[in-house]
């Protein structure tokens, strides 16, 4: 580890601060002038370019013969968009959710989670899985074109002050701030994983935990900062849709495409299978009722998901470091925290359908008045 690698990261984290607010800021004017939902682009041309640093990470990790780090780095930052990125919004303002979203996005996701598990039981991801998850992909992208289609929306306001009244030339305009917002991405999210890679292998971390953790976080940085940059511009609903169709990307393309053209697939250790790949899904699964309570998530359930991924790297850091607390922190997090994170959401669920049930009481007693 040297002051070089310090700086590598430093240049890295500016970089994808300002490649974060040039993609929002475009994105946003072509979703206003072609007047198609921020969520559509949330879900696609935003998750598309900020899904395109682990794509780049994946690529050159299988190359290298890395396939572990390849797998890392996918389920690190599945398992970060959610409990990080989202968290982390959402303590900064509350997260509104459209229910296209909730009815149709976050479902494929958990759903091309739950085939992504299970094609890795036999401990490869083979050209074959690859193949169908990035047609999953592919379907699920065309149908959201055609639903935004189908249902247009014209955003709020538009996100790039342009005295242009022509819709041509600020959509070209807005182009030119998506590539180089996604150009300020790649290389801000490649030149800070590069010295965060020397930093962690300097200090002897393997390669299935640098790609859970310093890679994945590293990568999934984009999504942070492009996700502060929609809120901070009002749009919280492309926030959570660049993660949502982030998660979906990252299975599909990111994924799936390596396993497809890279030779007998990619190779998926077993302790990733019997504990990464279950926490990736814990995190879906933990989305989708907070989702579907009340539309929103919370400044509380931000806190909760941060809490959580604070709570999964101390125990990746005890675990890799053969620490003599790491079995008790284990049985805490697995016996304890576990059973009360699904007490919590059980109680959400009920709570918001016992209020929906009563506010619809009050709508039909009010009419019938």
């Amino acid at each position: 580890m040297n002051l070089l690698d310090v700086g590598f990261v430093i240049a890295g984290l500016v970089l994808l601060g300002f490649g974060g607010e040039a993609l929002v800021r475009g994105a946003g004017t072509i979703a206003t002038k072609a007047r198609v939902s921020p969520l559509i682009i949330g879900l696609v041309v935003v998750s598309a370019a900020t899904s395109a640093p682990e794509f780049a990470v994946t690529i050159g990790a299988v190359s290298n013969g890395e396939p572990d780090l390849a797998i890392g780095n996918v389920i690190g930052s599945n398992i970060a968009n959610i409990l990080l990125i989202l968290g982390v919004a959402a303590l900064i303002s509350p997260l509104v959710i459209k229910r296209q979203l909730v009815r149709f996005d976050i479902p494929v996701m958990l759903g091309i989670s739950v085939l992504l598990v299970l094609f890795s039981l036999d401990g490869r991801i083979s050209p074959l899985d690859g193949g169908i998850l990035f047609a999953l992909l592919a379907i699920h992208v065309a149908i959201s074109v055609v639903m935004a289609r189908r249902s247009p929306e014209e955003p709020k306001f538009e996100t790039v002050d342009l005295p242009l009244k022509s819709a041509p030339v600020a959509i070209s305009v807005a182009l030119g701030l998506v590539v180089l917002g996604v150009g300020m991405l790649v290389v801000g999210s490649q030149v800070l994983v590069t010295g965060a890679i020397n930093i962690a292998t300097a200090l002897g971390v393997s390669s299935l935990v640098i790609g859970l953790t310093v890679v994945a976080i590293g990568t999934s940085l984009p999504e942070l900062a492009t996700s502060i940059a929609a809120i901070r511009k009002g749009e919280t609903d492309m926030a959570v849709g660049n993660v949502v169709g982030s998660n979906i990307f990252n299975i599909g393309l990111v994924l799936g495409v390596p396993a497809f053209i890279f030779g007998d697939g990619l190779p998926v250790l077993q302790t990733a299978i019997a504990i990464d790949f279950p926490i990736m899904l814990a995190a879906a699964v933990a989305l989708l009722p907070i989702a579907f309570t009340g539309f929103i998530i919370a400044r509380w359930e931000g806190a909760l998901f941060f809490g959580l991924y604070l709570a999964y790297m101390i125990y990746l850091v005890l675990d890799n470091t053969d620490h003599e607390g790491s079995e008790a922190f284990s049985f805490a997090m697995l016996y304890v925290a576990g059973p009360l994170l699904a007490l919590t959401l059980i109680g959400v669920v009920l709570r918001e359908v016992l209020l929906s049930n009563k506010q619809r009481g009050l709508e039909d007693s009010s009419s019938q008045n």
